[in-house]
């Protein structure tokens, strides 16, 4: 496979499907990092998290179906997938499906070869996001009355031994000073 598939720092929420030329007790050694990481090779990637990464046969989603497995489990419109249903439920053997976050948002550009073949990219459903108005008028953001004067702070119990001790030094200077004047 000769395909270049870019990826963008800034991508999220993309989700490829590829098909894995091998059989599913190769799956262990193909997906295994020791080393080497034939995986991260052959989709010819700089970056790659593997929590982000699965690999498994086509036959554990009996039931449910790749199809089935991509707008469940990972979200993806119905309307992005009737056009390639067919093609998905009829892929046997080894799938991986791989998430825009196991790119770490690094910019990079796969080079895909076998044993891998891209089947599809699609894009997770998102809810766009809205913002209404508070439901309560204390929620609200208030604003300070100009006129009504800002309170007065009681002083801090560190102010108060400040002044304390300002007034005894006075009294002693005092104290002093006419000690001072009686003994002349």
């Amino acid at each position: 496979m000769s395909d270049r598939i870019e990826i963008k720092s800034s991508e999220t929420g993309i989700v490829r499907v590829f098909a894995v030329d091998i059989s599913t007790d190769e799956i262990g050694a193909f997906t295994a990092r020791n080393g080497r990481w034939p995986l991260r090779e052959a989709l010819g990637a700089e970056t790659l998290d593997p929590e982000h990464i699965q690999v498994f046969d086509a036959a554990d989603l009996t039931g449910v179906g790749l199809p089935g497995y991509l707008i469940d489990g990972h979200a993806i419109p119905e309307d992005q997938i009737a056009p390639l249903r067919g093609r998905l439920e009829a892929q046997t053997g080894t799938v991986m499906v791989i998430t825009s976050s196991a790119f770490s948002s690094t910019a990079q550009v796969l080079t895909p070869r076998a044993p891998l073949r891209l089947i599809a990219s699609f894009s997770e459903a998102h809810t766009p996001i809205t913002f209404g108005a508070l439901p309560d008028a204390s929620a609200q953001p208030q604003q300070p009355d100009p006129d009504t004067p800002a309170p007065r702070k009681k002083p801090s119990d560190a102010a108060m031994s400040g002044r304390v001790a300002m007034v005894v030094l006075l009294v002693l200077a005092l104290l002093v000073a006419v000690m001072v004047w009686i003994a002349s």
